[in-house]
């Protein structure tokens, strides 16, 4: 399955800042709506394709969460169920935002008739990390529905006028000055009803059906992203496009590495003489091994970082580090002679107390009053 184009960057759409607040956001999706709106620019494509731009940033930066998912990972973050918005047609922008600004998108635009975009799915694809941090293609399965061959996704072979809205698939209810329309809850819409169901769908028009696609994942993947299949979801009830199909990631623990985001974090054991004397060590990458040079009088716990050794970063920006933090492993078992060393080591340190234990020491004679 192939990547999306490349998307022009949310906040450049809208002329603002990354630190606008919602006040701002809302002005400047509104002056961009009055100016390319299809009302004003009839024969204009280019106005058409700016206006459906507009509305997709507003959807997604005036959201709290959207915008934290895209301002962290880019439009790889909104690769997810609900997160991206999509907008087959203007009136899917009429639908979604035609009442937060009054009339502005003006009075008949949000009840125009249209073809009903089928519902979105997921599915699930598990990686391990170096998967994860090569890019790969998955094959993956996941269920939807297609048409019923017995009945061509008509329902059956008797179909009536609905009743409840007279054949209109849209009820209107009043309520003083105040109407509102709905689709029909009897005919969800068709303006139709079947009389004699099919006996393969049962009267909706559609059967289950599994199917097989490869999905192409992008190198940095994590388990906060997931990707859109465009057009592998449910159909339409009504002859419009079909959803989408959304793809979740997960990433699998790995035995050494644990992952920061874009950084890794890998826990090295080293000897009490190698933290005291320094040593140099070969430490695990994801490119294999590296060397680290430890510096005499190293603590536990020290964290070094190897720069570029991390995870790509799905937004094309310069990978993580790999953190390689080094702690002092202290022996279960020892031999006589390493018992004998250990206990003429702990000898010399009691008479010869370094700087550190000896300001320790003075703070607990000051503690004690002694």
């Amino acid at each position: 399955m192939k990547q999306m184009a490349e998307k022009r960057d949310y906040y450049e759409i809208l002329g603002i800042s990354r630190s606008a607040n919602e006040k701002e956001i809302s002005e400047a999706y509104r002056k961009l709506a009055l100016k390319y709106h299809p009302d004003r620019n009839p024969d204009d494509d280019g106005a058409s394709t700016k206006f459906k731009e507009a509305a997709e940033a507003f959807e997604v930066l005036s959201h709290a969460e959207k915008r934290a998912r895209y301002d962290r990972f880019g439009h790889a973050g909104l690769e997810g169920a609900g997160a991206a918005p999509h907008f087959d047609d203007i009136s899917d922008i009429f639908d979604a935002f035609g009442g937060i600004f009054g009339d502005m998108f003006g009075a008949g635009a949000g009840r125009r008739r249209r073809r009903r975009r089928g519902a979105d799915i997921q599915c699930e694809v598990t990686l391990d990390l170096m998967e994860a941090a090569r890019g790969t293609s998955k094959t993956i399965e996941f269920e939807r529905h297609e048409t019923c061959q017995r009945c061509q996704g008509r329902g059956g072979d008797r179909l009536e006028a609905c009743s409840y809205c007279g054949g209109h698939g849209i009820v209107v209810q009043s309520s003083g000055i105040f109407s509102m329309r709905t689709t029909c809850p009897s005919c969800r819409g068709e303006g139709k009803v079947v009389r004699d169901p099919c006996g393969e769908c049962r009267g909706l028009g559609f059967v289950p059906h599994r199917v097989t696609r490869t999905v192409e994942i992008p190198p940095g993947v994590d388990n906060d992203i997931q990707l859109r299949l465009n057009g592998e979801g449910e159909p339409s009830p009504d002859g419009g496009p079909r959803g989408d199909c959304y793809c979740m990631i997960h990433v699998k623990p790995h035995p050494l590495f644990q992952r920061k985001g874009r950084h890794l974090v890998c826990e090295v054991p080293i000897s009490y003489s190698q933290a005291a004397l320094g040593s140099r060590i070969e430490v695990p990458t994801l490119d294999g091994n590296d060397e680290l040079e430890i510096p005499a009088g190293t603590p536990s716990g020290k964290i070094f970082h190897l720069r570029g050794k991390g995870m790509p970063d799905p937004r094309h920006r310069k990978p993580g580090d790999l953190l390689v933090q080094v702690t002092i492993e202290v022996p279960k078992k020892l031999t006589r002679e390493h018992r004998e060393i250990l206990e003429r080591l702990a000898q010399f340190e009691s008479v010869n107390i370094s700087p550190e234990r000896h300001s320790f020491v003075d703070k607990l004679k000051h503690y004690f009053g002694s």
